[in-house]
């Protein structure tokens, strides 16, 4: 069945109660609950910044000042829907740098996005001290070192080695071309310090370089040896969950449809995932949702980024039509993980997110959607903006109840 949840947005006032990020009264602190899920000062002594993220974080937790720099604090509303004003005041900033550096034309280059990308994703994520992180190389498909890194909340499994943790297999976002470990390293800390879980960040090869079905290749050898090497990471054997941003959702997504029985990819001792969520995933390489026209043009993910990114990555227009490129033309959902699905209401690759829930649902796989109508692509991993930090905690937490359920379930 579905399970069709929207967040409470941070300024309304009207269900202050549900919502984790919402200001606490006055007095006393209350015991640690619900609201007590993303609490920033609780949070801050575990968190590192950055300087310049500091003093973004700080800027944007009042956009009202930055709005009014800019000239225009009018709310920015499309489709029925109201922008944050955290997100719209860092959009502001972004457009004006690119006015001032004059990127504001044209398709970069790879290699200098993924340069841009990479220096901006690490600014705007604090790092999670309470988690250890440790780099190693796994064979990838074709025997070659594949990296990977290791996440681990510490304190996690020790003195219960009957309650070993689960694993999650994390795919890093960024059009299949851009994104790497480093650029989604706080995200990965962030999802192993709320979830409890192991999480194992892959570090997939990337087009135009390493074109379809390279990254998925990559991905399914990662997913493999995790399933196969719960007694080298410590957790429990066969409790695996994959989980993705953006194009990693697409190969999240991918992962838990190729590793049924039956499918090519399929392996005696590989069991599919017993969870999934997927982030704003990219799941229909077509482009031809209502979304994608009527969100295409400013949100931070354009109608020219997905273009160009598709063109480095599926270069054969044939290859749109793959299952492993468009999992959402997959026919046969039976025996798919539960799934959490998240999306933005300002996103082009809002619909896709929409329809695959729904689609997972008309096959009986159980899902929750979630689609958060002021948020933007990429929210999972801007935390500079208050909000967004406190929903990206969200999101881990529901994969985190979503691996423990499925756990109980397993051993029931």
């Amino acid at each position: 069945m579905t399970d069709t949840v929207s967040a409470p947005s941070a300024s309304d006032p009207s269900d202050r109660t549900a919502a984790p990020w919402g200001p606490r009264p006055g007095g006393p602190r209350r015991a640690p609950g619900r609201r007590g899920l993303y609490d920033r000062r609780l949070r801050a002594r575990s968190e590192q910044w950055t300087l310049p993220g500091r003093v973004l974080s700080a800027a944007l937790a009042r956009p009202g000042a930055l709005l009014a720099l800019g000239g225009d604090a009018t709310p920015i509303e499309r489709d029925g829907r109201v922008l944050h004003p955290g997100v719209q005041a860092l959009l502001g900033l972004v457009e004006l740098l690119d006015r001032v550096t004059n990127r504001g034309g044209g398709t970069p280059d790879p290699v200098e996005t993924r340069a841009v990308f990479d220096a901006t994703t690490r600014m705007v994520m604090p790092t999670r001290t309470d988690v250890h992180a440790v780099g190693r190389t796994i064979p990838g498909p074709d025997g070659s070192p594949l990296p990977i890194r290791v996440y681990r909340r510490f304190g996690v499994g020790v003195g219960h080695p009957d309650r070993k943790p689960g694993a999650i297999v994390f795919f890093h976002g960024g059009g299949w071309v851009v994104g790497n470990l480093d650029s989604h390293d706080g995200s990965a800390r962030l999802l192993a310090a709320v979830t409890g879980c192991v999480v194992v960040a892959v570090d997939y090869r990337l087009a135009p370089e390493h074109p379809f079905p390279a990254a998925v290749e990559d991905c399914l050898a990662a997913y493999a040896w995790v399933q196969r090497n719960a007694g080298v990471l410590g957790t429990a054997p066969g409790v695996v969950g994959v989980m993705g941003d953006s194009a990693g959702g697409n190969l999240a997504a991918v992962v838990a449809q190729e590793t049924r029985p039956g499918r090519r990819s399929a392996q005696d001792d590989v069991p599919p995932p017993v969870a999934q969520c997927l982030v704003y995933p990219a799941l229909d390489a077509r482009f031809g949702t209502r979304s994608f026209e009527v969100m295409g043009d400013r949100f931070f993910l354009t109608r020219e980024g997905m273009e160009a990114y598709r063109a480095a990555y599926l270069p054969d227009p044939a290859d749109h039509l793959d299952v492993r490129a468009s999992p959402i033309l997959c026919e046969d959902l039976d025996g798919l993980a539960p799934a959490v699905i998240v999306t933005a209401g300002f996103d082009p690759l809002r619909d896709d997110g929409a329809a695959y829930a729904g689609a997972l649902a008309g096959a009986g796989v159980a899902v929750e959607y979630r689609c958060h109508d002021d948020m933007v692509h990429g929210f999972f991993g801007m935390g500079v903006v208050p909000d967004c930090l406190a929903l990206a905690t969200e999101v881990c937490d529901a994969m985190g109840s979503l691996m423990h359920r499925s756990a109980r379930h397993g051993d029931g």
